[in-house]
């Protein structure tokens, strides 16, 4: 009797079939303060088996303070620009999956590298949420006024329009980590099937806007 035979699509994980999709290019998660982006990012990688990289942490390292002092001395102005310059090394840098701070999607510069280097994913909070998070730490810069409530409002308001720019929408709630980490998997992998290689991308930041 024969033995029976299998194709290795049978056989191929989504986790597989999304990083040979994704080729050189990054996975990197966009979204508002508390949203969980590092916490899911960290179990995202794991299971795609990719380095996971906090944009924050390299902005940090490479300045040799922290962001609130970076805030304090310099200003947000200051900031801002070189995040942007961290993310444009961090997105040459091959795969990985990629933490974001809330406000670097918000440059056109950055996203424009982002769609020419990666597949993005909003992962999408409530405000009610994001309080709940955040106001555990006291670290964060852009929350340090009279009504942090008004602030996250304010800033949810002005930036939720741009984050739909990203490839893809996760929502971000208080269940298991693990739920919306499968759930970034199935739309990475909805995302991607079918791609036996990644689409060719315009070197520099001269891809055009989705």
């Amino acid at each position: 009797m024969s033995e029976p035979t299998t194709s290795a699509s049978a056989s191929t994980s989504p986790e597989a079939e999304i990083l040979a999709a994704l080729g050189t290019r990054l996975v990197v998660l966009v979204g508002m303060m508390g949203a969980g982006k590092s916490t899911i990012g960290r179990r995202l990688a794991a299971r795609l088996h990719l380095p996971f990289v906090d944009a924050d942490a390299e902005i940090e390292a490479a300045a040799g303070m922290t962001i609130p002092e970076i805030f304090e001395i310099h200003g947000e102005l200051h900031f801002r620009d070189g995040e942007a310059r961290v993310i444009a090394r961090l997105l040459e840098s091959g795969p990985a999956v990629l933490a974001t701070g809330g406000g670097s999607f918000m440059r056109e510069e950055t996203r424009r590298r982002v769609s020419n280097k990666a597949i993005s994913i909003w992962l999408k909070a409530d405000a009610d949420i994001i309080m709940r998070r955040v106001k555990r730490r006291a670290d964060r810069p852009l929350l340090q006024t009279v009504d942090p409530v008004a602030t996250v409002g304010r800033l949810i308001s002005e930036r939720e329009p741009v984050y739909q720019h990203a490839d893809l929408t996760v929502a971000s709630r208080d269940v298991p980590h693990e739920k919306i980490v499968d759930e970034c998997i199935e739309a990475l992998h909805a995302r991607l099937r079918g791609q036996a290689s990644p689409p060719e991308t315009t070197a520099g930041i001269m891809g055009a806007l989705r």
